[in-house]
C-alpha cells in the first residue's frame, strides 16, 4: 500500500524537481496550485516507482494524478492499480493531458477509456498578445484600457515584493467584504483561503506579481510564477470593480513586466474556469491560443478483483 502524505512547504525542492523534468504548460503540475489548494482537494502525494502522483478526493470521488518525473511510468501505474485494489478503491487518474493520454495509451494499449472535463481545461495565451492588446478581437480591451487612462490619471504599477505584498493581503479582505454577497461560487471562500497561504507564502514559494495603484491606493493585484520553460501561469488577479478598466490593466502591466524579467516567456496559463459562467465569458474574451485539455481515465474493466491489473502486465 502507498503511504500519501500531507503536502508540506519542505516538500517544495524534491517535488519542483519532478514538475520540472515534466516542463507541462498545465496548471496541475505547479508546487504552488498544489500547496495551496490542498486542503480543498484533500490533496496527498508519494513517490511512486521514481515519479510523482497525488491523490485527491473530489465530489466525494478519489483520482489520483498523472505520474510525473523521470522514473518508470509503466511501473508507477501498476503500484496504483495495485495500491487501489488493496484499498479497495476505483481506480481514476485525473487532470491527465491530451500529451499524456497518448503515454498511457501507449504503454496500455486499448485499457482506458478517457473522458475530457472542460472546466478543468486551462486557458493558454499568447503573452504578445495580452502585452499589445493588438487586433479587432481585442479592440474592447483596448477600450478598457483607454477608459481606464483618461479616467485615473495618477496610476502606477509596481512588481510585488516582500516589502509589499501585505499591501494585497490588506486590499483582498477590503475585496472578499464587498463581493462576497455577489459571488455565488460555492468556492468564493476557498479561493480567499487559498490566496491567504500563497501571500503568506510569497517568498518561500518563489512568487512573482504587481500592484496596481490609483491616486496612491492599491486598487488591483495579481500573482503568478514561471510554471514550464516557455510559459508563465498566473494564479490570482483581483481589482475592485468600481474601477473601471483595472482588470485589463493589471493584465496588460504584469504580462508586460513578465516578458520584460523573462524574455524566454512566450504563453501565459491562465488556469481554468472551473465552470463559472461569469469566468469562463472573461477568460473566453481574451482569446486564447489554445486550450490545455485534460482528461479522466479510467480502466475499461472495473472489477472489485481489479482484472485490469493482470491486463496491464501483458502490456508492451
Amino acid at each position: 500500500m502507498i503511504d500519501f502524505k500531507p503536502v508540506e512547504l519542505s516538500d517544495k525542492a524534491w517535488m519542483d524537481k519532478h514538475f520540472k523534468a515534466e516542463d507541462s504548460r498545465s496548471s496541475d503540475f505547479n508546487f504552488t496550485n498544489v500547496f495551496i489548494w490542498g486542503k480543498f482537494f484533500g490533496l496527498t502525494a508519494a513517490e511512486v516507482s521514481g515519479m510523482l502522483v497525488f491523490r485527491t478526493l473530489v465530489k466525494d470521488e478519489i483520482y489520483y494524478s498523472f505520474p510525473i518525473g523521470t522514473g518508470d511510468m509503466k511501473s508507477s501505474v501498476l503500484e496504483l492499480l495495485r495500491h487501489c485494489q488493496e484499498c479497495s478503491e476505483p481506480f481514476k487518474l485525473r487532470a491527465i493531458t491530451a500529451e499524456n493520454a497518448e503515454k498511457i495509451d501507449i504503454l496500455f494499449p486499448c485499457l482506458f477509456d478517457f473522458t475530457p472535463e472542460r472546466d478543468y481545461f486551462d486557458y493558454i495565451y499568447l503573452a504578445e498578445k495580452l502585452a499589445t492588446l493588438s487586433g479587432k478581437r481585442l479592440h474592447a480591451k483596448r477600450n478598457h484600457i483607454n477608459k481606464f487612462l483618461n479616467t485615473y490619471r495618477d496610476w502606477s504599477f509596481e512588481p510585488l515584493s516582500a516589502d509589499n505584498v501585505v499591501l494585497c493581503a490588506e486590499m483582498n479582505k477590503e475585496w472578499a467584504l464587498r463581493y462576497r454577497s455577489e459571488d455565488i461560487d460555492s468556492t468564493f471562500d476557498s479561493e480567499q483561503e487559498a490566496l491567504d497561504k500563497a501571500l503568506s507564502n510569497f517568498t518561500a514559494l518563489g512568487l512573482e506579481g504587481g500592484i496596481l495603484r490609483v491616486d496612491g491606493d492599491v486598487v488591483g493585484f495579481t500573482i503568478g510564477e514561471k510554471l514550464s520553460s516557455d510559459t508563465y501561469v498566473v494564479h490570482f488577479e483581483k481589482a475592485f470593480r468600481e474601477i473601471n478598466g483595472a482588470y485589463s490593466m493589471i493584465n496588460r502591466e504584469f504580462v508586460r513586466y513578465v516578458m520584460e524579467k523573462h524574455p524566454e516567456i512566450v504563453y501565459i496559463n491562465r488556469e481554468d474556469d472551473t465552470g463559472a459562467e461569469n469566468l469562463r465569458r472573461a477568460k473566453e474574451s481574451y482569446y486564447p491560443e489554445f486550450m490545455v485539455e485534460k482528461y479522466v481515465a479510467v480502466p475499461r474493466i472495473q472489477r472489485s478483483s481489479y482484472d485490469a491489473v493482470s491486463l496491464c502486465k501483458g502490456a508492451r
